[in-house]
């Protein structure tokens, strides 16, 4: 097999494959086996139908297809192998000869990651915020447990802001209950702005058993973004009581005895967040300062994958919160243009950053243990509120493995660049990342390895699975581009094969 590098852009190239007819013979006899089960000819089985037959029932030409989309994905992945290329995405095949018992010929336009070597990063220096715990802060999460161990009590008068109601609402178009905008025994925080436009003008001053209409849109539902007229009725009024920051509420939400304790354990716990929120500060602004030393051209294709994989993200999180994105840029504050723009810078930098966290991994020679690709996935688990092996389980069915590899690498990356620059707080202090990890880990090690002892135990099959992943992606990264590369010429092959 002969194959040709065409550099078109700096991120695109063009591959061009000329493969002797003989290394098509076993996607030959594999074409010929698999039509000759499909086709039926009298006085043959199924299964036993002779070459010369298809050939004449059903053409050479189907055959020579059918093996030509056999064999493409392999031939494609040993080019993109030979050429020591790191593609991205899909390519764009193209058949360009098929001389029968002579060569066949194919093209393969693909996106390319940049060549380039990531400049040296000893001496960046970073700034984060002060590791700061404040009383105010400390008051303010002490105040947030009392609001949990909050009573109600029903009193008689009008309801007020901050008073909880039971209410009644029935909403009417043309005269007509809306059913699945009605309700009873509902239970509102009166200025919370948490249900249908109106209702905290409408409840503010009624009392029990008394009703108030008033004009609304309605957010949800068959009728959405209709007017309705909506009438709520109060059976109660009902005022929050939050018990005294002393011993007593200590004893009782906590395993301290006294308040003071508690509040030294929540200053305590504070401390720990802000360190944390120090390290991951560190580690983005490193990888900022580092992107702003490299200059690569980035393939528009990925760009705007990645763009559309962010806007898709976030019409997500807004439907699951029931909120629009006209209501989302008015509280951000920003035009849709604006926000475009935002979204295009981001994606760009993210893409970046991959690139230039991929060629770290390779240039230092980073590989992936198959302890860490467990630990990572008990550490995924944890966080989605799953067991181990079942997202475990998943991965492996879905062919995630080698992107899994790869995302190792690139924390294994950003820690190295995280181990060579200088840390510092806006007061000027020195921050030892290494230490405060330590202190960290120090702080919970004992309870952290409990609590995961069975999903870290759960997870060594995790580790079996992908020591082949790990093992290919070793020295240069190169699994899960070769994954993506031979799926994406076998989709394209499938189409061919659907056309054809």
């Amino acid at each position: 097999m002969k194959t040709d590098v065409e550099e078109l852009t700096p991120t695109r190239v063009k591959l061009t494959v000329e493969v002797p007819f003989d290394e098509l013979k076993p996607n030959l006899d594999k074409a010929y086996k698999e039509i000759s089960q499909q086709v039926r000819i009298k006085g043959f089985r199924p299964g036993k139908v002779p070459a010369p037959l298809i050939d004449k029932y059903v053409g050479r030409g189907a055959v020579l297809q059918e093996a030509v989309n056999d064999a493409l994905p392999e031939l494609y992945g040993r080019a993109v192998e030979e050429t020591e290329i790191f593609v991205l995405g899909q390519p764009d095949v193209e058949v360009t000869e098929l001389d029968d018992g002579k060569q066949f010929a194919f093209t393969a336009e693909v996106d390319i990651r940049p060549k380039f070597e990531v400049p040296d990063y000893d001496g960046l220096e970073v700034v984060v915020d002060d590791a700061e715990v404040t009383d105010e802060q400390v008051e303010e999460t002490l105040g947030n447990l009392r609001e949990r161990f909050a009573s109600l009590t029903a009193v008689e008068r009008e309801a007020q802001e901050g008073d909880f109601a039971t209410i009644d609402l029935v909403a009417r178009i043309d005269g007509e209950e809306v059913a699945d905008a009605s309700t009873t025994g509902f239970s509102y925080e009166v200025g919370s702005g948490s249900a249908i436009e109106g209702l905290d003008d409408a409840l503010t001053g009624l009392k029990a058993e008394e009703s108030k209409t008033f004009t609304s849109t309605l957010a949800g539902g068959e009728h959405a973004g209709e007017e309705a007229e909506v009438t709520v009725t109060v059976q109660n009024v009902k005022v929050k009581n939050l018990p005294e920051a002393d011993d007593e509420f200590a004893q009782m939400a906590s395993e301290f005895d006294t308040v003071e304790e508690l509040r030294e354990d929540v200053r305590t716990r504070l401390g720990r967040q802000v360190k944390l929120q120090q390290l991951s500060d560190a580690r983005d602004k490193a990888l900022e300062a580092l992107l702003e030393k490299v200059d690569i051209p980035l393939p528009d294709r990925v760009v705007d994958e990645e763009v559309s994989r962010r806007h898709q993200q976030l019409e997500q999180q807004l439907q699951m919160a029931g909120m629009s994105k006209e209501d989302y840029l008015k509280d951000e504050e920003k035009s849709e243009e604006e926000f475009d723009a935002d979204v295009a810078s981001a994606a760009r930098q993210a893409v970046k950053g991959g690139f230039v966290l991929d060629q770290l991994a390779v240039q230092e020679e980073l590989g992936v243990e198959n302890e860490e690709l467990s630990e990572y996935v008990v550490t995924q688990a944890m966080q989605m509120g799953v067991a181990p092996q079942q997202l475990a389980q998943y991965l492996t069915e879905n062919n995630q493995l080698p992107a899994i590899v790869s995302e190792v690498l690139r924390n294994k990356a950003l820690n190295l660049i995280v181990e060579h620059i200088a840390i510092k707080d806006e007061s000027g202090n020195v921050i030892d990342a290494e230490a405060v990890q330590r202190e960290l880990n120090g702080e919970t090690g004992e309870t952290v390895q409990a609590g995961e002892a069975e999903v870290v135990a759960e997870a060594e099959e995790i580790a079996d699975a992908t020591e082949a992943a790990a093992e290919a992606d070793e020295a240069d990264a190169k699994a899960a581009q070769d994954a993506n590369a031979e799926a994406a010429a076998k989709a394209d092959a499938e189409d061919a094969k659907k056309d054809a």
